[in-house]
């Protein structure tokens, strides 16, 4: 489409948002985006309809409808009714849970989606103010609902809003839902389809007697309970990045026992800007920073911190020099799923029908660990609503002990279905506690599960290409690697080949084909090479990005050879870069 079109097309799609339909304030911002000689800010507001993906919606927040506003989240909400009316048509009440994140116009959101659920006939359980991702998951199972949103955009800058929708089970939707649930919300096509004049008697707000449900009921995985009277006043600090943790986390760890929580408040300050980080995301050290500085402080043991909607976990810890390093969210599972089934298996837990679960660019050495203590292991797609599908197929048949992905997400229980900062802080904090028991710190527990299992090292590589130029870079680039596999990886011969899209995957040892088992395909590819490197490599769906994860082992003989094990590895995964051309 060429420019003059495209801007004729966009001019079109504004003015109609001119109408009475649309409140005055969004009129008025329309018109200034219209009258603005730069055409700039209008083509990015209007050239095309943010998409309600199987995910939900996210996006930056403005009026158009490739924005994140009252309108793109009512059709959002009215799609969802609609769908939710057919599905559970025989039901004599259908009822969802609406909650929140800190980030600005999220309340506005809320408020707008319960009163359009209400304008349909749906019970609605509206929280009374912030609360974390997974206690809405909880709350949608505790209650018998049938689905369940949150306002949130996860880790995203603060320009950014979010919508995530879930099924009955407390997990996000799959398969046939999300599809049949992104047919109905494409059919609303005005703001004259919504529904936004609810029913206040069909929206019941709750909040704190569900808060101590869940922790009580968060309290019941505990496994080390005896430790942590030992080691109660075991220094924590504690950073909810301005996020929905800011209460309920630690009031979780004193639950558990843990009577030193330390704040860092100037990041307990609930705020949509994010004040005092760049990207309010715990994978990154800059979010971080303001809790070690506090731990250096008050020597502290570990510092434990949660994203803005309390769904991921980041952790850092003292190393032998006393310096003070963050954990990876491989680091993270790995420390979790060790942990979890030792002290399943130590108090005599461990019948023959439990399992783990992890996403298949999750390091592999939780899947020996798995293996040597007879813990089934299944291995699914990046997203968490994988891993709740999992639970959903083995409930009441098999035992779940936990599952996680290298992107800092975590589940150490079954009652919620969805990645939960609140519960892998409070599991942590107990490994820490427990190490400290045995005389070490959670660090050197690390060092003893490399030495136990084999060392590890996992790099994530993201290669951005902005524009329709980069996508069309990035698809030439996952074309090649498919159609032209690699044979050798770092001077390792490639063992097998993996692609997710077509469901397909060779052996170059028996030089032949063979199918894989997944629930439906994925845009990822998969070598696994003859010294056990893995190299993952898959397009963003939400960034214009291709990932590259690489995962390198090594045997060692005593934890002193772990320095010298990353440094080799860290030189052949500059060697994988150059196997890959990047």
């Amino acid at each position: 489409m060429e420019n003059a079109e495209l801007l004729d097309v966009v001019r079109k799609k504004a003015q109609a948002w001119l109408g009475n339909e649309y409140n005055k304030e969004t009129r008025e911002q329309v018109q200034v985006l219209l009258d603005n000689e730069d055409p700039t800010d209008l083509i990015e507001a209007f050239y095309k309809d943010l998409e309600f993906g199987t995910g939900g919606l996210r996006g930056i927040m403005g009026v158009g409808t490739n924005r994140m506003n009252i309108y793109t989240v009512g059709a959002a909400t009215q799609g969802l009714s609609n769908y939710l009316r057919k599905e559970f048509s025989g039901l004599e009440q259908i009822k969802v849970v609406i909650g929140h994140d800190c980030r600005n116009n999220s309340r506005l959101f809320a408020e707008i989606s319960a009163d359009i659920f209400s304008a349909n006939g749906i019970k609605v359980y509206l929280f009374e103010n912030l609360r974390p991702t997974p206690e809405i998951s909880y709350t949608i199972r505790k209650l018998g609902c049938q689905s369940g949103i949150i306002l949130t955009a996860s880790h995203n800058p603060k320009e950014y809003n979010g919508y995530k929708a879930y099924w009955d089970d407390g997990a996000q939707m799959i398969a046939p839902h999300d599809k049949n649930t992104i047919a109905e919300v494409n059919k609303i096509r005005t703001a004259s389809d919504i529904k936004f004049k609810g029913k206040k008697e069909l929206i019941e707000v709750v909040g704190k007697e569900i808060d101590k449900q869940y922790i009580s009921d968060l309290t019941t995985i505990s496994l080390s309970s005896d430790v942590i009277k030992r080691h109660h006043d075991m220094k924590i600090v504690y950073t909810p990045i301005h996020g929905t943790g800011v209460q309920i986390i630690p009031d979780a760890l004193k639950a558990y026992g843990f009577t030193n929580i330390i704040h860092v408040p100037e990041q307990d300050v609930v705020s949509g800007d994010f004040p005092t980080v760049i990207s309010p995301n715990p994978e990154e050290p800059a979010a971080l920073a303001m809790a070690v500085e506090k731990a250096k402080e008050t020597d502290a043991e570990l510092v434990l911190a949660s994203d803005p909607d309390a769904d991921r976990v980041g952790a850092a810890v003292k190393n032998e020099a006393g310096e003070w390093v963050l954990v990876n969210g491989n680091q993270t599972a790995l420390l979790l799923v060790y942990y979890l089934i030792t002290r399943w298996k130590e108090l005599g837990r461990l019948q023959g029908n439990e399992y783990i679960v992890k996403t298949i660019v999750t390091t592999e050495t939780i899947h020996t660990i798995a293996e040597r203590n007879d813990v089934e292991m299944y291995d699914v797609y990046t997203g968490f609503k994988w891993i709740a599908d999992i639970m959903r197929k083995n409930e009441g048949k098999k035992t779940y002990i936990g599952g996680g992905e290298e992107s800092y997400g975590f589940l150490c229980e079954d009652f919620v279905r969805d990645k939960d900062a609140v519960s892998a802080c409070c599991i942590l904090a107990e490994a820490a506690a427990w190490a400290k028991d045995q005389g070490i710190t959670l660090y050197q527990l690390l060092q003893k599960v490399y030495l136990e299992y084999g060392y590890s090292k996992e790099v994530n590589i993201s290669v951005v290409k902005k524009g329709k130029s980069g996508a069309e870079e990035i698809e030439a680039m996952m074309k090649n690697y498919r159609e032209n596999p690699l044979t050798e990886i770092a001077g390792s011969k490639v063992t097998i080949f993996y692609d997710y899209a077509s469901l397909k995957g060779y052996s170059f040892t028996d030089k032949e084909e063979f199918s894989i088992n997944m629930p439906t395909t994925s845009n990822v590819l998969q070598y696994f090479t003859e010294d056990r490197t893995k190299v993952s490599v898959r397009p963003s769906g939400t960034e214009p990005k291709i990932k590259f994860y690489f995962e390198v082992h090594a045997d060692i003989d005593s934890i002193e050879d772990i320095m010298q094990a990353e440094q080799v590895a860290l030189e052949k995964i500059e060697l994988i870069k150059t196997s890959l051309g990047i």
